[in-house]
């Protein structure tokens, strides 16, 4: 509806100016959009933009109201308002299942997320990462674009030569009940410990990594049984996060088919490579003083060679990649993205976010010093379990453990989803589980009022006449859901949906509060039904989008 309507005002617009910009936008607190086309005309036509104004409104006011618009104008700026068939359209379009799904686009997109090395449990500095990474998935899919999500497993990496020395030479048996992901992490970090108190042992930690390389039977299977009995781990913390990936992809399978040497014998063609021991590529003409290291004087490939050949074949398969990675890796995506120019090949878009942490502070797998994400979800969770029993006692035991489960899962993903990527935050559970705050028990818990009443109320007729100004504003605000879908999948920018939770939850709690449903008069209580109706849908969608359950019940 909103897209149409849009669509409308910008036609009357473009045939009454001749412009192909009609500057047309939101239109703030007093109209749905407004239009600052008057101020670009001023200088061609020479003429005073409030006169310019008056005359685009005297030409489209006629075409507009027949399509229920209003047209006025505030100085040189144009309004324009929706009418009732407008409201009355979009509650109609918002009851319906699947209400905001946008036409399917053509091609296939690659979102690659997480990917976290696999040498012990994800941390809370990881997590960000997958709630990023999972809500743009789920926004892509929602707005009609074939994804594929993928987490790209490092199993050759210096850590996984570590790991599987200790798995060899120390002898730490896995406690009975702990976490693969967990027991993996005590191991590496006791072989670093070892590592550093006997250097010594630095020498076959390279010899590992120079046989992983040459694809030594052995050694590949020594590193793959280490990083498979992490990545089981890992699995296990993203499907409680509701993070599920498409697929995981072994860094290893681009040396064993040979696509690595292929890539980097194209990169060694490129006039910008350097030979002098090393194998590098000299991106100054992007902007880099660091060169592009590739391949090591001793003859072994780095991380970046593997990755090349890894977005190489991504792109073969794929019409958009999009990168989720954190702000410690901005100078090797911006050197991925140089070199994958150079080459020819598609450049993948990568998302960039900081860091959310712990008021405890920052965290490091390798000195053992972290809180996982397991442990996090665990205690959110006690702690919403006892919210939800000072709330609703009466509730049996494993209604409220199930009703707790989710309100954790959704106050951990919209804390940090909420939050611009680029603006670092700390996850404070205390006001992530605040049920008054604006949070995700907030958003949770209107949905289910919203449910609560419709269940009271029974069958009803769908009535469409809003005349009150709550009805209309959250009517409206429930038109934007498609709109806000679009500017996530253009801009990249999923905390503008959970933005958008939060003002619908607003809206919808202060109509609740405004005007009465169940006790309104018979004609008036079916559109306001009709109302709770559209908006417990949306609210619905919106929350699955974010990831996050839609409780029925609290």
């Amino acid at each position: 509806m909103y897209q149409e309507t849009y669509r409308a005002v910008e036609t009357a617009l473009k045939d009454a100016t001749g412009a192909a910009d009609v500057l047309l936008g939101d239109g703030g607190e007093h109209a749905d959009l407004a239009s600052t086309i008057a101020f670009a005309l001023a200088k061609t036509e020479k003429k005073s933009p409030v006169v310019i104004a008056g005359e685009i409104t005297a030409a489209i006011t006629d075409t507009l109201a027949a399509a229920g618009i209003t047209v006025s104008t505030t100085g040189p700026y144009i309004n324009f308002i929706f009418g009732p068939a407008y409201v009355a359209g979009v509650v109609k379009v918002a009851g319906e299942p699947g209400y905001g799904r946008l036409a399917a686009v053509p091609g296939r997109v690659c979102i690659e997320h997480t990917s976290a090395n696999p040498n012990g449990p994800l941390h809370v500095g990881h997590i960000r990462n997958s709630v990023i990474g999972d809500t743009l998935s789920r926004v892509f899919r929602k707005a009609g674009y074939d994804i594929d999500v993928q987490y790209y497993l490092n199993d050759m990496g210096r850590q996984i030569a570590i790991v599987s020395w200790g798995f060899d030479y120390l002898d730490i048996p896995q406690n009975e009940g702990e976490k693969d992901d967990h027991y993996v992490a005590r191991v590496y970090v006791a072989a670093n410990r070892a590592l550093t108190a006997d250097p010594a042992i630095k020498e076959e930690i390279d010899r590992r990594m120079g046989l992983i390389e040459q694809g030594d039977t052995e050694i590949v299977e020594k590193f793959r049984r280490a990083v498979s009995l992490c990545a089981e781990g890992i699995k296990v913390t993203l499907n409680r996060l509701n993070t599920p990936h498409d697929r995981f992809v072994w860094e290893s399978g681009f040396v064993q088919d040979g696509s690595m040497v292929e890539i980097l014998d194209r990169v060694e063609a490129l006039p910008e490579s350097s030979h002098d021991d090393i194998l590098a590529v000299d991106l100054t003409a992007f902007g880099f003083e660091k060169e592009y290291v590739l391949r090591r004087s001793d003859g072994t490939s780095v991380y970046a060679a593997r990755d090349l050949a890894y977005h190489v074949w991504k792109g073969e398969h794929f019409d958009r990649l999009i990168n989720v990675l954190g702000a410690d890796h901005k100078l090797i995506g911006a050197q991925l993205q140089a070199t994958m120019e150079l080459l020819g090949e598609k450049v993948p878009e990568i998302v960039f976010f900081e860091f959310v942490s712990l008021p405890e502070g920052s965290m490091s797998t390798r000195a053992g010093k972290f809180i996982s994400a397991d442990e996090l979800i665990d205690e959110v969770t006690k702690k919403a379990f006892e919210e939800v029993t000072t709330r609703r006692p009466e509730l049996p035991e494993e209604e409220r453990r199930a009703i707790a489960a989710s309100v954790a899962i959704g106050a951990v993903r919209y804390d940090i989803v909420r939050v611009s990527q680029e603006k670092s935050t700390v996850f404070d559970w205390r006001q992530a589980l605040d049920f008054e705050r604006q949070s995700a028990p907030y958003i949770q818990y209107s949905h289910a009022r919203a449910c609560s009443i419709l269940a009271k109320a029974g069958e009803f007729t769908p009535a469409y006449e809003f005349t009150t100004a709550s009805e209309i504003a959250l009517a409206k605000h429930i038109g934007l859901f498609p709109v806000v879908l679009q500017t996530v999948v253009e801009e990249l920018r999923p905390h503008h949906l959970a933005i958008y939770a939060r003002d619908l939850a607003d809206l919808f709690n202060t109509f609740y509060h405004t005007d009465p449903v169940l006790k309104a008069e018979a004609g008036v209580r079916d559109a306001r039904l009709t109302l709770v109706r559209a908006a417990q849908n949306t609210l619905s969608e919106v929350l699955e989008t974010l990831g996050i359950d839609a409780i029925r019940s609290m």
